[in-house]
């Protein structure tokens, strides 16, 4: 990763900021996944991926973890934010309510990828795989 004279500090950036690092962040691992896991042709790539990346598979993985007692203290504070934030705009094809989790995990996520927490990042992104691939959400 390129290095930067300035860390960013995620306890600092707002909700969305945090959604829009986390979104990335997410879909390089998914994609990363899929190629490990030998599903390699390209039609296929982009289906297989929105099991993972659709607001509805990030609502139930929120969800999930949350249930599960997965988060610490801080974390759930940082998903609350991400849930809570105002975006102007909800896609077409999901209601609000699972936009809004969507936008938490993915803040979630952000905020472990930009605070340098690796191996935390790496244990939620492993539990959210497994439960996409358990059948925790069809898109």
């Amino acid at each position: 990763m390129l290095s930067y004279s300035q860390k960013v500090d995620e306890k600092q950036l707002n909700s969305l900021a945090l959604a829009y690092m986390g979104d990335a962040v997410f879909e390089k691992y998914v994609r990363l996944h899929l190629l490990q896991s030998g599903r390699v042709r390209p039609n296929k790539l982009h289906k297989e991926a929105t099991r993972y990346v659709s607001a509805k598979a990030q609502a139930n993985i929120i969800h999930a973890f949350i249930e599960n007692q997965l988060l610490s203290e801080k974390e759930i504070a940082v998903v609350k934010r991400g849930r809570n934030a105002k975006s102007g705009s909800v896609p077409k094809n999901t209601d609000v309510q699972t936009y809004r989790y969507s936008t938490a995990f993915e803040a979630l996520i952000g905020y472990l990828f930009l605070g340098g927490n690796e191996k935390r990042l790496d244990e939620l992104i492993e539990a959210a795989f497994a439960i996409i691939d358990e059948g925790g959400s069809s898109s």
